[in-house]
């Protein structure tokens, strides 16, 4: 499977990543042993546990006593800079959904704080996103129209890993980036909101507000989160700080 060029255990990294990107191996699943990989690879036990601990630390998946490894994230901040709601809720054991409530291409209207970053024509992807079937998040997210040309209700579905925006841009449309910022604030739900979150009008809700940038600092796109539930945090240096993201 290796070329001379190539490490065996870079090779044996590689193949699994591919099948994780593939959906070969889903969030919250068991990877096979190192003796099946191994086997399946034809490396030793060795260069698989040196190709998985490179996965450990990218943060794609997770080493648990006694139970092998276990597929955390397909989209680990290592690669995306953001952490995934999608996946967050799949490996508490629940269920995510994303009800599309449209797609505005062109934007109709864009508030000034997201004008005042980019330059040029935006599209907006309105979503809801659920836990159980439960409403928790209402997220808009504009993004340069060029960036996403042909946005259909096809390319975003409402169940599934699938589901993440973060895989939905940077998969289906080759977007990238390296860098976000986030700002959170506190603020009352309107009664469109409020209906959407199923929550009394008026009532405090919160706002995340996410821009995403790409390695030349040029903004790719912006995430308008409000949602109902509390936003958590993981104070592990050796996990990502932020455990609940606002890109979902």
């Amino acid at each position: 499977m290796a070329t001379k060029s190539v490490p065996k255990y870079q090779s044996v990294h590689d193949e699994v990543l591919n099948r994780l990107d593939s959906g070969m191996y889903s969030v919250g699943t068991r990877l096979p042993t190192e003796e099946a990989l191994a086997k399946a690879f034809d490396v030793s036990r060795v260069t698989v546990r040196k190709a998985l601990d490179m996965l450990v630390q990218s943060g794609y998946i997770t080493a648990r006593q006694g139970s092998g490894y276990v597929v955390s994230t397909l989209s680990p901040p290592s690669s995306s800079c953001l952490v995934s709601f999608t996946d967050q809720v799949i490996r508490e054991g629940r269920m995510p959904g994303a009800k599309l409530l449209g797609i505005d291409a062109p934007a109709k209207s864009v508030p000034p704080e997201v004008a005042a970053l980019f330059d040029s024509e935006l599209t907006l992807i309105r979503r809801l996103r659920t836990v159980d079937g439960a409403p928790v998040m209402l997220v808009r997210t504009w993004v340069p129209s060029h960036l996403v040309d042909g946005i259909s209700a096809e390319d975003l579905p409402e169940t599934g890993q699938n589901q993440s925006i973060l895989r939905i841009l940077g998969r289906r449309f080759k977007m990238q980036w390296t860098r976000a910022c986030e700002v959170i604030s506190s603020l009352v739900a309107d009664a469109e909101i409020a209906e959407l979150l199923d929550v009394k009008p008026n009532a405090p809700i919160l706002s995340q507000a996410c821009t995403a940038f790409d390695e030349d600092q040029k903004p790719v796109f912006y995430d308008q989160v409000y949602r109902q539930s509390p936003i958590t945090y993981n104070l592990d240096k050796s996990a990502p700080t932020r455990t609940a993201g606002t890109s979902a």
